[in-house]
Order: C-alpha cells, then sequence, then structure tokens
C-alpha cells in the first residue's frame, strides 16, 4: 500500500483542484448574461433555427467519425510493431500484414461505397 501513497494522494489533488476550480469559477466569475451570450456560436455565421428536439445530423457525419477512429486505431496499433519489428521477426511480420489485409478490405469496402467522397 505504501507505493500507492503517492498516486493516490495525486488523485486526490487532481480531484480536489477540478472541484474547486468548478465552484470558484461560478462564486467569482461575471454573471451577466445577455442574448448575445446565451446564443449558440457557429463559427461567425448567424445561428440557422433548429426544429423542436435538436433536428437531425447525416448519417455521413457518424461514417466520418468511426472512420476516423478506424484508422486512428490501426496507426496506434503500427508503432508497437515498427519499434519491436527486429524481436517479433516473421511472427510479427505475418501477424501485421494480417492486421493490415483486414484493416484494408474495410477501407476497400467504404471506398466502394462512397464514404470517402466529400459532396
Amino acid at each position: 500500500m505504501e507505493l500507492y501513497t503517492p498516486v493516490l494522494a495525486l488523485a486526490l489533488l487532481a480531484t480536489l483542484f477540478a472541484a474547486g476550480s468548478v465552484v470558484m469559477s461560478s462564486q467569482i466569475g461575471p454573471k451577466r448574461y445577455n442574448r448575445a451570450k446565451l446564443d449558440s456560436y457557429e463559427c461567425g455565421i448567424e445561428p440557422t433555427p433548429q426544429p423542436v428536439g435538436g433536428g437531425r445530423f447525416p448519417v455521413k457525419y457518424y461514417i466520418t467519425a468511426m472512420l476516423f477512429i478506424v484508422f486512428d486505431i490501426e496507426i496506434i496499433f503500427l508503432y508497437p510493431w515498427a519499434v519491436q519489428f527486429d524481436a517479433l521477426k516473421l511472427f510479427g511480420l505475418v501477424e501485421m500484414v494480417v492486421f493490415i489485409a483486414t484493416v484494408f478490405v474495410a477501407y476497400a469496402y467504404v471506398w466502394r461505397r462512397g464514404g470517402l467522397e466529400w459532396d
């Protein structure tokens, strides 16, 4: 348990700092609200009226986000493999070829379905 004492102390300190920052900003911060401050901000463009309930996002938005996650995770798996390439020998090479092949199949499927075209 002695080894975890500094970690627990740091976690407690971080939690206290985060909670203290939220409480202090609500207590000390300015409270002059007006219509301009309460409006949503869309990169300098006047906000468009939204239907009650928020409206719907196009499915393409979610597909793009999922593609980013898939290819980002692929890169995360490639870095350790590249670092340990000499130690893994042929086994590591075969495993990475299988991994990249499965990711390439997904990439080809998305490309063929038009998921990479920006309208």
